[in-house]
C-alpha cells in the first residue's frame, strides 16, 4: 500500500551481516523506526516431504495454466523438482486404464477425483513489516508464509522489500535453499521517497547510482511510489540496462505529473493497484477534481475521493478509453489490479467480519486494522453510506476496464496486497480470484491470471506458472473443482449441502501444496497458523489478568 526507502536493516541470527555492496545508497532515513518481523524458524523434520528421486501424483483432472480446459485423468511424474511427464491415462468417467501407466515413484499421491493446478504466484505481496505492530508485535514471517502455502501461494513477488533490503534478500536465500518454509520470494526494492533526508535520492545521477546498487545486492525489481518524474525516469532507464524490472503505485501526490501512460513509455513494467489509469484517461482536465478542502494525510479523505476516481475518466468505448488499452498493451504491460484490498471501501462490515479472522487472524493485525487517524488503511472513523455506494460504482468501471485490456490481448496477474484493510494473507488472494470472475474473466483466465501470466510479468514463465513437463514442481492439489466455485479454495473452504444428510457441511481447502517437488500438507500448515493465533490471544489474555 504504501511506499518506503529500501534499508539495509540490523541483522538476525543466521543472516549475512556484510555490508551490501553500495551500501551507502541503500540506506534509509527511516532505520530507527524499523523493527522487521521474526524471520521464519529453520524447517522442522517432518514438515514438508521430499523431493523424492521419482513422485508420481495418479489420476488427476489437470488445469495446466495456460488457459486450456481441464484434462484428465492424467499421471504426473516428477522427479526431483522438476515436472518430468504427464501422462493421459483415459477417458473422463471411465475406469483409469492400467496399460501403459508411469512406472512406480519412490512416492505416489492418489489424486483420483482431484484437481491439480500450477502453483499460485502472488504478483504483489507484502511480507509483514514494521507498521502493523510494536516491537515483538508484528506477525511473524512463519506466519505470514504458511499462509500464503496454505492456500496454494508458491511464489510471492515481495512488492518494496519494506523489511529492509538485507532482512529480504536472507530471507529469500534461505526460502531457495529451503531452509524454511515458504514460497519463493522475489524481491522489489522501494524507491527512496523521501528526498530531502538522509539516504534519499536528490539527482538523476544519484537514482542511477542506486539502482547499480540494489542491482548488485540482488534485488530484482523496483518498486515505485511516486517520486519526481526526473528521478523516476532516471532510474527507469537504467533498470532497463540492469535488467530489473519494475512496479508502480501511482500515489496522488504523484500521479498529476506522472499517469500510466507517461511512466509505461520509460520503461515501467507493471501498474499496481489502479492509480495512474483513470488519470490516463482523462479528456477534461489533467487533475482529479478534488475537493478544496481535500487533505491527502488524512486517509479518509484520500480513500474517500480515490473512489470517485473512475466516474471522472472517459467513458468505456470511447476513443480514449481504446486508445490507452492499445497503447498500454503495445508496450507488453502488466496491470496488477488487487482488487481485493479495496473491497471494504464498497462494503466495510462483511470485511471486518469475515469467517476467518476468528481463528487465523492475529490480535495485533485486528487491531492495525481497526479505525485509527495514524494507521496506515485504518480511514473507518468516517465511512459514510455515499462513500461505498461510490466505490460501489468506481469498481463497476475499474472492473470493466481490466476485464477490457485483458479481451485486447493485455497481461493481468493476481496480486492482493494483503496485510491491510482488513485483508489477511492467503484469504484474500483466493478472494481476488473471485473478484477476477466478477469483472469477467472466465475462471480459466482468472487461473491463468493466477499462473501463467505472473510468471511472465517476472521473467520466470520458462520456469514457473503453468504445469509442463520440464518446469519446476509447483503444484496445488484441490479435492473440489475450483473452476466451478473458487470459494474451495479458501482455508475454510465452501459451504455445500450433503446429499446423504441435507445438511451443509464444509468441503474443500488446499489439500497439497507442492513447491521445487516438496510435498505439504497444506491443512497442517493452517492448523499451525491457528494454534499461533490462538497462543497470542492467550498471551494477551493472561497479561490482561
Amino acid at each position: 500500500m504504501l511506499g518506503a526507502s529500501a534499508w539495509a536493516g540490523p541483522s538476525h541470527a543466521g543472516e549475512d551481516s556484510r555490508p551490501l555492496p553500495g551500501e551507502e545508497y541503500i540506506s534509509a532515513a527511516r532505520n530507527a523506526q524499523v523493527h522487521p518481523p521474526l524471520p521464519a524458524p529453520n524447517r522442522a523434520a517432518g514438515e514438508g516431504l521430499g523431493p523424492y528421486h521419482r513422485l508420481v501424483i495418479r489420476g488427476a483432472t489437470l488445469i495446466d495454466g495456460t488457459g486450456a480446459p481441464a484434462i484428465g485423468p492424467v499421471d504426473i511424474v516428477i522427479e526431483q523438482d522438476r515436472i518430468a511427464r504427464i501422462q493421459g491415462v483415459g477417458y473422463a468417467h471411465l475406469p483409469i486404464k492400467e496399460q501403459g501407466r508411469p512406472a512406480q515413484g519412490d512416492y505416489e499421491i492418489d489424486a483420483t477425483g482431484m484437481y491439480v493446478l500450477p502453483g499460485f504466484i502472488n504478483s504483489h505481496a507484502h511480507i509483514a513489516d514494521a507498521s502493523q505492530g510494536k516491537v515483538g508485535e508484528v506477525p511473524p514471517a512463519e506466519y505470514v508464509y504458511k499462509l500464503w502455502l496454505g492456500h496454494g501461494i508458491t511464489t510471492v513477488r515481495e512488492a518494496g522489500s519494506f523489511n529492509g533490503l538485507r532482512w529480504t534478500l536472507n530471507e529469500r536465500r534461505r526460502s531457495a535453499a529451503h531452509e524454511i518454509v515458504a514460497p519463493r520470494i522475489v524481491p522489489y526494492v522501494g524507491f527512496p521517497v523521501e528526498v530531502d533526508t538522509p539516504g534519499g535520492v536528490r539527482t538523476p545521477e544519484e537514482a542511477r547510482r542506486w539502482v547499480d546498487a540494489v542491482a548488485a545486492a540482488g534485488a530484482e525489481g523496483i518498486k515505485f511510489l511516486g517520486s519526481p518524474p526526473d528521478l523516476m525516469q532516471a532510474a527507469l532507464a537504467e533498470a532497463k540496462l540492469k535488467h530489473l524490472r519494475s512496479a508502480c503505485h501511482h500515489a496522488q501526490t504523484a500521479v498529476a505529473r506522472m499517469n500510466a501512460l507517461d511512466t509505461s513509455g520509460w520503461g515501467l513494467t507493471s501498474l499496481e493497484h489502479w492509480y495512474g489509469l483513470p488519470e490516463a484517461l482523462f479528456t477534461d482536465r489533467r487533475v482529479q477534481d478534488f475537493p478544496l478542502d481535500y487533505n491527502y494525510s488524512d486517509e479518509s479523505d484520500r480513500f474517500g475521493q480515490a473512489g470517485r476516481l473512475w466516474s471522472q475518466a472517459a467513458p468505456r468505448g470511447s476513443e480514449r478509453w481504446s486508445q490507452v488499452i492499445e497503447t498500454l498493451k503495445g508496450r507488453d504491460f502488466t496491470l496488477v489490479p488487487t482488487f481485493t484490498i479495496y473491497e471494504a471501501s464498497r462494503d466495510l462490515m462483511r470485511e471486518m467480519r469475515a469467517e476467518w479472522h476468528e481463528e487465523y487472524t492475529l490480535p495485533t493485525l485486528m487491531r492495525w486494522y481497526a479505525p485509527n487517524r495514524e494507521a496506515h488503511g485504518a480511514y473507518w472513523f468516517n465511512w459514510t453510506t455515499a462513500d461505498e455506494i461510490a466505490w460501489k460504482k468506481n469498481y463497476t468501471i475499474w472492473m470493466s476496464f481490466i476485464n477490457d485490456y485483458k479481451n485486447a490481448g493485455g497481461r493481468v496477474a493476481v496480486g492482493d496486497d494483503a496485510g491491510y484493510i482488513y485483508k489477511l494473507f492467503g484469504f484474500a488472494y483466493i478472494r481476488e480470484l473471485e473478484l477476477l470472475q466478477e469483472a469477467g474473466f472466465h475462471p480459466l483466465e482468472v487461473v491463468r491470471a493466477a499462473t501463467l501470466s505472473g510468471a511472465e510479468l517476472l521473467g520466470m514463465s520458462d520456469r514457473i506458472g503453468s504445469v509442463e513437463a520440464g518446469k519446476t514442481a509447483d503444484l496445488v492439489i484441490v479435492k473440489e473443482n475450483p473452476l466451478a466455485n473458487f470459494k474451495v479454495l479458501y482455508g475454510t473452504g465452501a459451504l455445500q449441502l450433503d446429499d446423504a444428510t441435507h445438511k451443509p457441511t464444509r468441503v474443500g481447502g488446499v489439500r497439497y501444496t507442492i513447491h521445487d517437488g516438496i510435498i505439504y500438507d497444506a491443512p497442517a500448515l493452517l492448523g499451525d497458523v491457528k494454534r499461533m493465533v490462538a497462543a497470542a490471544k492467550q498471551r494477551e489474555a493472561t497479561a490482561e489478568q
